[in-house]
């Protein structure tokens, strides 16, 4: 499969030196929602485009004008205050090449959803939104003879749910018929919900939602059913395992019409914390049972508990899992830190990209789940710490089905020494140095860690057996022995080693021709341990002059340094 992580940005804004050149004003566009989560992002996003000229429009003044203010990037920025009911008097005035809706929610838009796509039509002016809502995206279509008419386009869902998803579909489409579709978006615990978010989401929590199952349209009950899943990119370090609940996108009612061939799909949503997130889930059911009136009225509480639990990792994700005809392939997408956030409006930086840079959007009213492409994600994200690929679940030797398309990325000798499906004996040298406090050694010598040396024999006998691997490492005559096995459920795309009854769970990443090894979790004889006092140190395996290179550290909190040792292998003869 494709892995797509490596892929060249696309900067229209710059020469083909990548160096800024001053240019007039090319095109003109009105963001409603502006100065709001999802509008500010892509004003963000768009930041180094010195040929827009972008309102930043909404309701309230001083938060269009104080968001102006504060702006550093180099598109010309004008605060706006308009009622999107009001919009056609602007449009004239500014006639701007764009108007894009990242206000909503779409869901609440009333008799009249369409008002503001309607103005910009008649305008003769483009329009884009990043709708959520399912039966807001579907009615654009009505508008279309009208856009054709006007010689304009009017793309609805321009976001995560149903382009990003709808790309990495049609790309699953080009090697198996996915029948089954499951899917889901994990959002940082530090990206930060919108109000309005909060508003949808609660207005449809525990209410019935469209859904297709068994190749029959049905309905379900929105925020009740979870599933959980492992968002892990392959060469990355994982996601935590997350619990998702079922929640209403446009890709439920949007993918099976596109896609004749799926029978069942659910698409769900993972906020943290957990028990936040589960507590949700049980108000959600006592809505469906009647018990509590709509949740919209207790947004604002929801938004302020759940914008102050901030705790955990700075990291997003989002998966979708095709299985068909006995086959199933996987899309994972992981972000690091703020560049998360920004996916949701990188369909639309993409679309406003290449309108700068002259390509042509077919006319007409639609929904844009065809407008972008993964090629098109990769150019975006190409400087970001943003990462996705598919993966197919492989068998074989644990490194390689664990790795899939990252493996070939490792130096040769590291492949050749995992790659292998019978057991065998590398040998070489090696440093080591220990830890000196009482405790360090204690603990060294209980897991028969070897003695320090400049310069020892070591040997590492490798037997695969149906369950994993045992590894056992002899430094000048002490041994000492580990069991490797691929993990499962919460331990999935983590390799677990076993010292006697401590099992540490280790992700796998790949970068700068190293393999690193990084402790995620661990316990004794099955009983979780504190994350606090878990064993830390920069392992990796690499390749050194055309051998085999390893460099282990092992440490503890408070304890500090327990062994390091640092060497070369290669094939025993």
């Amino acid at each position: 499969m494709r892995h797509f992580a490596n892929a060249e940005p696309q900067n229209q804004c710059y020469d083909d030196a990548g160096i800024y050149t001053e240019t007039a004003i090319k095109m003109k566009i009105i963001i409603l929602g502006g100065y709001g989560v999802f509008g500010g992002r892509l004003i963000e996003l768009l930041s180094d485009c010195a040929d827009l000229e972008i309102w930043v429009a909404g309701r309230t003044a001083s938060k269009a004008t104080s968001y102006c203010a504060g702006y550093t990037g180099l598109s010309k920025l004008h605060p706006l205050c308009v009622d999107r009911a009001d919009i056609a008097p602007h449009l004239s005035t500014i006639q701007p090449a764009l108007i894009v809706d990242a206000s909503g929610p779409f869901q609440d838009y009333g008799d009249t959803p369409y008002t503001v796509a309607q103005a910009a039509i008649d305008a003769g002016v483009n329009y884009l939104d990043l709708s959520d809502g399912a039966e807001f995206s579907i009615g654009i279509e009505t508008l279309n003879t009208a856009a054709q008419t006007a010689n304009v386009f009017a793309l609805s869902a321009v976001s995560t749910f149903p382009v990003l998803t709808g790309a990495a579909l049609r790309e699953m489409q080009k090697h198996m018929i996915v029948e089954t579709l499951t899917g889901g978006i994990a959002p940082s615990p530090f990206a930060g919900i919108g109000l309005n978010v909060m508003r949808a989401a609660l207005g449809y929590a525990g209410e019935d939602i469209k859904i297709m199952r068994n190749g029959a349209n049905t309905h379900a009950t929105a925020l009740t059913e979870s599933l959980r899943f492992t968002i892990a990119p392959a060469g990355t370090i994982p996601l935590r395992n997350i619990h998702f609940s079922l929640v209403e996108t446009p890709d439920l009612q949007i993918l099976p019409t596109l896609h004749p061939s799926l029978q069942n799909i659910w698409i769900g949503a993972g906020t943290v914390p957990e028990i936040l997130h589960k507590c949700l889930n049980l108000v959600a059911k006592m809505r469906g049972w009647r018990l509590l009136p709509n949740l919209i009225r207790f947004a604002k509480p929801f938004y302020w508990v759940l914008n102050r639990t901030k705790f955990g990792e700075d990291r997003g994700g989002l998966f979708l899992r095709g299985t068909g005809q006995g086959k199933t392939i996987e899309f994972h997408l992981l972000a690091e830190g703020r560049d998360g956030p920004m996916i949701p409006s990188m369909a639309a930086e993409a679309i406003i990209r290449k309108m700068l840079s002259g390509i042509e959007i077919r006319t007409g009213a639609r929904i844009a789940q065809k407008e972008v492409s993964l090629d098109d994600y990769a150019s975006l994200t190409a400087n970001r710490d943003v990462y996705f690929d598919f993966r197919e679940h492989k068998s074989g030797p644990i490194f390689p089905s664990l790795l899939e398309d990252a493996y070939a990325q490792l130096p040769q000798q590291v492949r050749t020494f995992h790659a292998q499906e019978k057991s065998f004996e590398w040998s070489g040298r090696a440093q080591v140095t220990r830890g000196t406090s009482i405790l360090s050694r204690v603990i060294a010598t209980i897991f028969r860690f070897p003695n320090a040396g400049a310069d020892i024999p070591v040997s590492v006998q490798v037997d695969v057996t149906p369950k994993g691997e045992k590894w056992t490492r002899n430094f000048a005559g002490r041994k000492f022995v580990s069991h490797l096995s691929r993990g499962t459920g919460r331990d999935d795309f983590l390799m677990l080693e076993r010292f006697g009854p401590v099992t540490v769970a280790l992700a796998m990443a790949v970068r700068d021709d190293r393999l690193y090894f990084i402790p995620r979790h661990w316990r004794i004889l099955g009983i979780p341990l504190p994350k606090s006092l878990l064993p830390a140190g920069d392992s990796f395996e690499t390749d050194m002059e055309g051998r085999f290179q390893f460099d282990v550290k092992l440490a503890l909190p408070i304890v500090g340094l327990i062994a390091a040792y640092r060497g070369w292998l290669a094939p025993k003869s």
